[in-house]
């Protein structure tokens, strides 16, 4: 859906040169690794994504980097389940520990919200390969963008 805009240079106070499809969906970034989102509901989200050779590193294993993205996408995807259309959040804090190399197939995140108040939710992923390995556990918390008072 992105391909054409992959290139484009981002401005800072440019309009932005895309436009989500609706709210739970995948910006150019996620689309261009090839994620998928296979569940999103009641703060839970179910991300793919498959091994190609540009998410490779050096030994041929799944770049790290290409997992983090993955299991942080999928807990942004849960949070935007349990928010109003239109909010802004953005990740403040990240963990994870590798548990198992992804050397091919479709590694999927199981994302859940854990935790809430009013300007910040604190979320959970576990990745697996496609033997149900686990491979990577995450940790996040993300800021809502304050309310404007009109």
């Amino acid at each position: 859906m992105y391909e054409k805009v992959f290139e484009e240079p981002m401005v800072d106070g440019a309009p932005l040169p895309f436009q989500l499809p609706r709210w739970i969906a995948l910006a150019p970034f996620e689309e261009f690794l090839g994620m998928r989102i296979e569940e999103a509901v009641a703060g839970r989200a179910v991300l793919t994504m498959p091994f190609k050779l540009k998410l490779a590193q050096g030994a041929g294993l799944m770049h790290g980097g290409a997992v983090t993205a993955l299991a942080d996408t999928a807990v942004a995807i849960a949070i935007k389940t349990l928010l109003p259309e239109g909010s802004h959040f953005a990740t403040v804090e990240i963990g994870l520990k590798f548990h198992a190399p992804v050397r091919g197939g479709t590694i999927k995140a199981i994302a859940t919200v854990v935790e809430r108040d009013e300007r910040t939710i604190k979320g959970e992923a576990e990745a697996f390969d496609e033997a149900g390995v686990r491979v990577a556990s995450f940790q996040s918390v993300f800021k809502v963008k304050r309310s404007v008072a009109v």
